[in-house]
C-alpha cells in the first residue's frame, strides 16, 4: 500500500472520529483525536518500511505460545500500532518483516481484524494460526493441521418439523434422527446448511458468488507440504503430562468454521461424515474469506487441542491447549522461514 493511500485513509478516519465523538466533552474529544492521529502517524512510518507478512492468532494462550518461540523481534522505534482497540505489533521473524495481531474469538472479530490489517498495512499475505478441535479419528491431540480448504458450517436455514430443505442448501441435519428412542419426534425440526455469499475484487461489483469451500493459497500450501511435513513437534506439556504418541503435522485436509465451541461427539461425527472435514474452529474461514476477497494469499495452521466432545470426561483443552498452540506456533516459524 502506498504511503499516500494510508495518509488519505488516515484523514478520513480522523474526520469520522470527530463526528462520532461530537457529544463528548472537549478534553475527551481532544484525547481521542490525538491518540488516533498519533496511531496514523506511526502507521505511515511503518508502511514506508514495508511490505510485511500478516500474522493473526485468536486468544491469549495462542499469542503466548507464539511469543514464547522467541522468533518475533519487535521493531525498536515502533513496536506496535493501536487501531480500534486492537494492538498490531510490528517486527521481524528472521529477515522477514511481519505485522502480528490477536483478533479475538469468533468470525466477526476474525473478519474485522483481517480486513483492518489488509486496509491499513502494506502486507503481502496472511498466516492465520491457533488451536482447533479434531473430528477425524486419524488425527490426535497435539497434531498440527494445515487444511487445503474451509467451509462455513454455521450458516443455517432452521426449519419447522417435516419442512423441505431449500433447494440451494448443501445438506440437512435432522434433529429427529438423534432422538431417544431412535426416530422419535423432535420439535426442533432440522437445519439446512446454506452456502456462503462471497464478494471479491475479481467478481462483478455488488454480485455475490455462492460458495461452500474456500481454498487457501495453493503455492503456500505446497510450500508447507515441502518444508513442514515431518517436522518434530512437542509431545509433553510438562514432565508429568505427555501425550502417548509423538504429534504429527498433516497438510491438505479440510476444516470447518462456525461460531460454536464444539464439544459434542454426535455433531462432530455428522460434520466429519457430511463435509469430510477433520478440524473445527471459530475463525479460520473468516480470515480465509476476507483475504481471498481482497486478493491476498492466505494459509491456516492449527494445532489440535481436543477431540470436540469425543473424549471421555472433561474437555482436555485446558491441559493440552497450550501444547497444541505451541506446536502450531513452531510450524508458523518454520513456514515463515521457508517463504
Amino acid at each position: 500500500m502506498a504511503a499516500k493511500q494510508v495518509t488519505e485513509r488516515g484523514l478520513v478516519m480522523i474526520d469520522l472520529a470527530s463526528a462520532l465523538l461530537c457529544c463528548l466533552s472537549l478534553p475527551a474529544l481532544l484525547s481521542s483525536a490525538e491518540k488516533l492521529e498519533s496511531s496514523l502517524t506511526i502507521l505511515k512510518e511503518v508502511n514506508l518500511r514495508g511490505p510485511y507478512l500478516g500474522l493473526i492468532t485468536v486468544y491469549p494462550p495462542e499469542e503466548d505460545a507464539f511469543f514464547d518461540t522467541g522468533a518475533f523481534k519487535p521493531h525498536q522505534k515502533h513496536p506496535y500500532v493501536d487501531l480500534s482497540g486492537r494492538r498490531f505489533r510490528v517486527g521481524k521473524m528472521g529477515k522477514k518483516k511481519v505485522i502480528y495481531v490477536r483478533c479475538g474469538v469468533g468470525m466477526v472479530n476474525a473478519a474485522a481484524a483481517t480486513q483492518q490489517m489488509l486496509d491499513m498495512f502494506d502486507v503481502i499475505g496472511v498466516v492465520h494460526f491457533g488451536i482447533a478441535g479434531s473430528i477425524n479419528n486419524s488425527m490426535s491431540i497435539g497434531d498440527v493441521t494445515i487444511p487445503k480448504q474451509f467451509a462455513q458450517a454455521g450458516l443455517w436455514d432452521w426449519l419447522k418439523p417435516n419442512a423441505t430443505v431449500p433447494a440451494g442448501d448443501f445438506t440437512e441435519l435432522d434433529f429427529g434422527a438423534y432422538s431417544e428412542p431412535s426416530g422419535g419426534y423432535n420439535q426442533l425440526g432440522s437445519i439446512g446448511y446454506s452456502t456462503e455469499q462471497f464478494f471479491s475484487k475479481w467478481g462483478k461489483p455488488n454480485t455475490a458468488q455462492r460458495k461452500l469451500w474456500f481454498h487457501v493459497s495453493k503455492n503456500w500450501l505446497e510450500l508447507a507440504h515441502t518444508h513442514l511435513e515431518g517436522m518434530v513437534l512437542e509431545q509433553c506439556v510438562n514432565s508429568s503430562s505427555c501425550l502417548t504418541q509423538r504429534p504429527k503435522l498433516v497438510v491438505g485436509l479440510s476444516g470447518a468454521t462456525a461460531d460454536i465451541f464444539l464439544d459434542n461427539a454426535a455433531y462432530g461425527e455428522f460434520l466429519y461424515k457430511t463435509f469430510h472435514v477433520s478440524s473445527v474452529d471459530m475463525e479460520s474461514v473468516a480470515v480465509v474469506m476476507t483475504s481471498l476477497s481482497n486478493g491476498f494469499p492466505v494459509i491456516v495452521i492449527r494445532g489440535l487441542s481436543d477431540q470436540a466432545g469425543a473424549q471421555e470426561g472433561q474437555n482436555p483443552i485446558d491441559l493440552f491447549g497450550p501444547l497444541a498452540a505451541s506446536n502450531a506456533a513452531k510450524a508458523v516459524v518454520q513456514f515463515v522461514k521457508a517463504l
